[in-house]
């Protein structure tokens, strides 16, 4: 049985799907590859949501830097190696495609490791925002360009922008 609830972020509403063996989805609002959801699911919460609403709290708030939750993921065994390489990628860091190919020891493989990034269903908890073009530019990503300039922004990666607004704003 999968348990799944919707939450607010700062990115957009997120869906949280969950089982028995650890967190199963993160899904943003309008997802490239949307989970099929079957008989099994059913609206709820449990401990393993309570606990990645808490830590995604943290992580929005600057004060997490890692997630320590139990994963469960399903893939392919070339995306759950992906997938388990994200990992690898620290707060505040960029890897390019070509970076997580070779690391994985398949280095003509670029275009897959894109595509097993683009199928990743726990985004922001394994950190395919911090995948990016081998000349810095950030690439697709299932939440949109917007979502992933906020992640990497909120990580340190880009410099925050200040609306002019805000510049000329009564102290």
């Amino acid at each position: 049985m999968i348990t799944f609830q919707h939450i607010d972020s700062p990115v957009g509403q997120l869906l949280l799907a969950s089982a028995d063996d650890g967190l199963r989805v993160i899904e943003f609002e309008a997802p490239w590859h949307p989970v099929k959801r079957g008989a099994d699911w059913h609206e709820g919460d449990n401990g393993v949501l309570l606990e990645t609403r808490k830590q995604l709290g943290e992580y929005f708030a600057g004060t997490r830097q890692q997630f320590d939750l139990p994963l469960a993921p399903h893939g392919t065994p070339f995306q759950l190696q992906v997938w388990r390489t994200l990992m690898q990628i620290g707060w505040g860091e960029t890897w390019s495609y070509a970076q997580m190919a070779r690391h994985i020891g398949q280095p003509t493989a670029t275009r897959a490791v894109g595509a097993a990034n683009g199928r990743n269903p726990l985004p922001i908890v394994l950190p395919c925002h911090r995948v990016i073009g081998s000349d810095g530019s950030l690439t697709g990503f299932g939440g949109g360009l917007p979502t992933k300039e906020f992640l990497l922004t909120l990580e340190g990666v880009l410099p925050r922008r200040v609306p002019i607004d805000d510049l000329f704003a009564p102290a």
